[in-house]
């Protein structure tokens, strides 16, 4: 299993907002804007503020997330467990585009133990408060999940649509991406795969 969420950022860096602010303004500037009008001159403290807000995940490992959201309950059954239709979004680390219209649909199945299905949807609010991929979004929930489970058996199927696909570049809305994550016996068992593929 992948050990921290690292990807080059310093883990010893905290949130900078001043640095942001100034930043967004010189952006502005870059665009032929006036930072100074009405209308925008608090955007860079605004942007500053949703950043904070949008990017949390980024201050925290995996092992981290999983700690948080790891409160779980003695339960023997084997059965599987799926939270569906998660709603999130999350911006693309290539464009710092919007992906949205995110369905996240996770499944486990418990090793004696289940977690609250609040922390699952948590668990996935904080994966998508990072620079990501989609196809990184549901390795990372399924590692989180594996850890805060204390199980192999972890499923991640998330479908979505991507500003860089849809309003630039090639433009082609109402495009959706899907992508699966499968561990375990998801991955390795025909007849849990097709059970799993069945209910959702």
């Amino acid at each position: 299993m992948g050990s921290k969420y690292e990807r080059g950022v310093d883990m010893n860096k905290k949130f900078d907002e001043s640095r942001i602010e100034k930043a967004v303004r010189e952006i502005l500037i870059g665009i032929g804007e006036n930072p100074d009008r009405e209308g925008l001159v608090d955007t860079p403290k605004r942007v500053a503020k949703m950043y904070k807000e949008v990017f949390e995940g980024i201050q925290y490992t995996n092992e981290e997330i999983a700690k948080m959201f790891s409160k779980t309950f003695s339960h023997e059954a084997k059965d599987i467990v799926i939270e569906k239709d998660i709603p999130a979004f999350s911006y693309c680390e290539h464009h710092i585009a919007l992906m949205y219209n995110m369905k996240v649909t996770v499944a486990y199945i418990p090793n004696g133990k289940v977690i609250g299905l609040s922390k699952i949807s948590r668990i996935v609010d904080m994966v998508t408060k990072r620079l990501q991929l989609q196809e990184r979004i549901g390795t990372d929930i399924a590692e989180i999940m594996q850890l805060a489970c204390d199980t192999k058996d972890v499923a991640v199927i998330i479908e979505g649509e991507h500003a860089c696909m849809t309003t630039r570049g090639i433009k082609k809305p109402n495009v959706k991406t899907k992508t699966m994550v499968l561990r375990g016996k998801f991955k390795d068992d025909i007849n849990i795969k097709n059970e799993l593929f069945e209910i959702i």
